[in-house]
């Protein structure tokens, strides 16, 4: 399988031969639900290989990580590619490079199966979305977060005051129109996603010039739009560093499509330890409300602490190790 890569991220295959694939071997029995709260046997997979990727952010590293940690103390063999654009994680899925990876019901609809007219329900958006993944590429859909984490923008707390008050999307469009020294920070997917920035410059009827955007990484979005070096930025709305910075929410009327999170699976690897591997993905996910990701996602990109730490937490905290 040869992996075209998005505009600033390497195939995972160079990825893996730089060493920046981060792998890990299975844990072993004895940090396994020690307490008798576990909600699967220690051993159910003992002997077992698990390839776990994530997308490039927080969020879905956490949700990687937090699948990673539960599938080892089963007693499976995990080997980790965090930190991978959106294609190359479901390139690798397809291909069988990996055997799970979390996803957004949204993406789902739109990039991976290039439909148009999403739901506004979202479990018809998910069920839809899971029964043509499956018939069509082999890809199972488990568990749907109640979490709905969209794309958005925010501004930077001084424009906001300077213009006396919140923005909405149309009247941020219509600022960045008439104020050409105006700047608009995305990250790299996002000017060329089906459900990204053209969703908004639909609904607007006002296109950003290229000359008036300028690409980052996701987090980097985030503290340069709170320093002003961006006027907006865009976010995602479960984002813990919206709170903790001098950032604040334009408000979208209902343009960005729902995203509410499953574990997308190879669905033949799925097949072999499905009663599992269910029972795990719905465990993490059925806890994960909106007020909690926010929580989790703050606790890594504000306090500092390690992913590795905060998905640990969550899952002693919840009985799922």
């Amino acid at each position: 399988m040869t992996f075209v890569p998005t505009r600033g991220f390497a195939p995972l295959a160079l990825l893996a031969s730089a060493g920046l694939i981060l792998a890990a071997c299975g844990g072993d029995d004895d940090s396994a639900a020690t307490d008798g709260e576990s909600t699967a046997d220690a051993a159910a997979l003992d002997g077992v290989d698990v390839g776990v990727g994530a997308k490039n952010f927080t969020e879905n590293i956490l949700l990687g990580e937090m699948l990673a940690q539960a599938l080892e103390a089963r007693g499976a063999s995990v080997e980790r590619s965090f930190d991978l654009s959106t294609q190359v994680n479901r390139s690798a899925l397809v291909s069988g490079d990996i055997d799970v990876y979390p996803d957004y019901n949204g993406t789902g609809w739109t990039e991976h199966l290039g439909n148009q007219d999403p739901s506004s329900d979202p479990e018809e958006l998910f069920t839809l979305t899971a029964e043509q993944d499956l018939e069509e590429n082999g890809i199972r859909w488990i568990g749907r977060t109640e979490f709905n984490n969209t794309y958005g923008f925010a501004a930077n707390g001084d424009l906001v005051e300077a213009n006396g008050g919140p923005f909405d999307v149309q009247a941020m469009f219509e600022y960045v129109q008439d104020n050409p020294d105006t700047t608009v920070c995305m990250e790299p997917e996002f000017p060329d996603r089906s459900d990204g920035l053209i969703l908004f410059e639909e609904a607007t009827g006002i296109e950003i010039p290229q000359s008036q955007t300028e690409i980052l990484e996701s987090g980097l979005i985030y503290t340069q739009t709170a320093q002003g070096a961006c006027d907006f930025g865009e976010i995602f709305t479960t984002d813990g560093r919206i709170d903790g910075e001098t950032l604040v929410l334009v408000d979208d009327p209902g343009i960005s499509i729902i995203y509410n999170l499953s574990y997308t699976w190879d669905d033949e690897h799925f097949q072999e330890h499905a009663d599992v591997y269910e029972e795990i993905a719905t465990s993490i996910i059925e806890p994960l409300d909106q007020e909690t990701m926010i929580e989790l996602n703050a606790r890594v990109d504000i306090e500092g602490e390690t992913r590795e730490t905060v998905a640990e937490d969550f899952l002693v905290e919840n009985g799922i190790i």
